[in-house]
């Protein structure tokens, strides 16, 4: 009995596949160099509609065509995949194993094929290594987390193909079975239709992984200075006012911290911008030692920053203050540097966002002219 025509439902879903493919090269083109892994991915659901037009074919093509080489391409196209994944997420692929695991079953799928003929032995390779390949690549993505819907999607796509495999092996060893998927067993049909599916899923979830970390990527960009990963000047600002509103409704304070990095133009001028920005990077990871969860220091200027942090008194600001000064004046950075800072906090229900930053800015002037490497209050 035959429920449709197995070619056609191959050649479709690999059709689909190859445009994902171009869909992903288009993204690997466009989207930031940071974001890896899109060329393999690419890659990868090319190989897989190559490996499914050879496998449609055959009974038309040698065999070592539709039966070798199409099982050789299904192999690379899935161990592929799981390459981009790793890269995609910051892992290093190590190619030596599963390089020797593929050498190893590519041999055996020929010994079989043109040696010793076992159309079960081959039927066991495919779908044992299959399952192998996919299972590793689902438990992949779903160890990273949190499990985003994009996750989500990958993984339960990588599950479902390896838990078809799963099943046909099953049935291999239960019922007497061919690896002819052109067959027309339903048992064939079936497993052929959900796996090529289980592809055109994955292909949607990568393409959505890849969404989600451009989108990350823009969020970084828009609230994070590229240099030190201070906030930028506009989120620092944002984040202040909802804080201010905050302290209006309590009625507690919150403390503001003008700091400016003294003299710091003879660094640049004397070693270089390059050492400069070392010098800024370096103080801002010094700073985000001292804070707590909700405090948020952000870039201003070149070397202006302003440092909020909630619930808190002028005294208390005061002391972080000075351990922030006496942290820098005290580092064997090289080149040195000290910093000037102004304290102040907020003052009542009239108080805005502006005039605190201006006593602030007053505050740490103040510590400019009276010798730098100072801290003073407003």
């Amino acid at each position: 009995m035959s429920l449709f025509d197995t070619r056609t439902v191959f050649l479709l879903c690999g059709a689909m596949g190859g445009l994902m493919a171009l869909v992903l090269y288009s993204l690997k083109r466009n989207y930031p160099p940071s974001i890896k892994g899109l060329g393999e991915w690419s890659g990868a659901l090319l190989t897989l509609f190559l490996s499914g037009v050879l496998i449609a074919g055959r009974g038309h093509v040698p065999d070592l065509l539709s039966i070798s080489l199409a099982n050789l391409l299904f192999f690379l196209g899935l161990y592929w995949a799981y390459v981009g994944t790793q890269r995609f997420f910051g892992l290093t692929p190590r190619h030596g194993r599963w390089a020797a695991v593929l050498v190893l079953i590519t041999l055996a799928h020929l010994w079989f094929t043109f040696g010793a003929l076992s159309q079960f032995a081959r039927l066991l390779i495919v779908n044992v290594m299959g399952a192998v390949f996919t299972g590793t690549h689902a438990w992949l993505v779903y160890r990273q987390k949190p499990l985003s819907l994009s996750r989500g999607l990958t993984a339960g796509s990588l599950a479902a193909a390896a838990l078809l495999q799963v099943i046909r092996v099953i049935l291999a060893l239960t019922q007497s079975m061919t690896d002819n998927i052109m067959a027309s067993s339903v048992t064939h049909q079936i497993y052929a239709v959900g796996f090529a599916f289980s592809v055109l899923l994955l292909s949607i979830g990568l393409i959505l992984m890849a969404s989600d970390m451009l989108r990350s990527e823009l969020e970084q960009l828009a609230t994070r200075d590229s240099l030190t990963d201070a906030l930028t000047r506009r989120h620092w600002n944002m984040l202040c006012e909802s804080e201010l509103q905050r302290c209006k409704r309590s009625g507690r304070s919150m403390a503001v911290l003008a700091l400016d990095l003294d003299h710091f133009k003879a660094v640049n001028d004397t070693f270089g911008h390059q050492a400069g920005d070392k010098v800024l990077i370096a103080f801002v990871a010094n700073v985000n030692a001292f804070l707590r969860q909700n405090d948020h220091l952000g870039r201003f200027g070149g070397e202006e920053f302003s440092l909020l942090l909630p619930e808190t008194s002028l005294e208390q600001a005061k002391l972080v203050a000075e351990r922030i000064r006496m942290d820098l004046a005290q580092s064997k950075l090289s080149p040195s540097c000290t910093v000037s800072i102004g304290v102040t906090t907020s003052q009542g229900g009239d108080d805005t966002l502006d005039s605190i930053l201006a006593r602030a800015d007053a505050a740490m002037y103040r510590a400019k002219a009276t010798g730098r490497n100072r801290v003073e209050t407003s």
